[in-house]
C-alpha cells in the first residue's frame, strides 16, 4: 500500500513538473500585432486571429486603433492572475524587470512608475537618491521610494554620493516649476529634455527655456 502511495506521489510530482516546464516554454517574450481595442492602461493586439491583452504605458497607447505595435513583453503568472506587460524597447523592459526585483514592487506598480515618468528621469532619481520624483507618482509612498533607491542604486552602478553631485536634484527642479504654475504634463516633458549633467541652476534655466519663459 505504501509503495502504491509513493508511486502515485512521484507520478503527481512528475506530472506537475512536466506541465510547468511545458507551460513555461510558451511564455511570451515579444508580440507584434494590430491594435483592435484599448483601455486605460492596456491594448488588445490581434495576432494570428487571437487577441492579446497587453498592459502598457500611456505613451504606447497614443497609437491609434488599427495601428501595428511591436512590444517586448513580460508575463506574470499567479494562481489568481495572469497578465502580459509590454514595452516598445528591450531596454525599457529590462528596466521594468529590474524594478520588480525590489521587494514590494510588483509588475503593476512598476508599470505605474514607468507610466508616470520618463525612464531616464527615474534612473536619474535613483542615482541621485531623489525620493521627490517618486512622491509625484500615485501609489508610491516614501518608504517604497526609499526601498527602490536603496535596492537599485548599486545595481545601476550609482555612487552613494550621487545625490550631491553636479547633476543636482530633479526633485528641486520639479518643485520650482510647480511653484511657477506649470502642469505635471508640462514639467514631465521639460524634464525629459534636460541635460542631467548640468548643475541644478543651469537645469532650471534650461527647463524654463524649453517651456518658453
Amino acid at each position: 500500500m505504501r509503495i502504491l502511495v509513493l508511486c502515485k506521489s512521484l507520478l503527481d510530482a512528475a506530472t506537475f513538473l512536466f506541465e510547468n516546464l511545458r507551460y513555461n516554454s510558451f511564455m511570451l517574450a515579444y508580440i507584434k500585432g494590430k491594435i483592435i481595442a484599448k483601455g486605460e492602461n492596456f491594448a488588445v493586439l490581434e495576432n494570428g486571429g487571437i487577441g492579446y491583452k497587453v498592459f502598457t504605458t500611456p505613451k504606447v497607447l497614443e497609437a491609434a486603433i488599427g495601428a501595428e505595435l511591436a512590444l517586448h513583453t513580460y508575463m506574470q503568472v499567479r494562481e489568481d492572475f495572469q497578465g502580459l506587460f509590454g514595452f516598445p524597447s528591450a531596454a525599457e523592459l529590462a528596466f521594468f524587470e529590474l524594478l520588480i526585483t525590489v521587494s514590494g514592487v510588483g509588475p503593476k506598480m512598476a508599470l505605474t512608475i514607468l507610466s508616470a515618468e520618463n525612464t531616464d528621469l527615474i534612473k536619474q532619481a535613483i542615482s541621485n537618491q531623489d525620493t521627490a520624483v517618486f512622491s509625484k507618482i500615485g501609489g508610491v509612498g516614501k518608504k517604497t521610494a526609499e526601498k527602490i533607491i536603496l535596492e537599485l542604486k548599486e545595481k545601476m552602478g550609482a555612487s552613494a554620493a550621487g545625490g550631491t553631485g553636479a547633476a543636482g536634484s530633479s526633485g528641486d527642479i520639479i518643485n520650482a516649476l510647480e511653484n511657477l504654475g506649470y502642469s505635471n504634463k508640462e514639467i514631465k516633458e521639460a524634464i525629459s529634455k534636460l541635460d542631467h549633467s548640468l548643475p541644478a541652476e543651469a537645469k532650471l534655466r534650461q527647463a524654463l527655456k524649453i517651456l518658453g519663459r
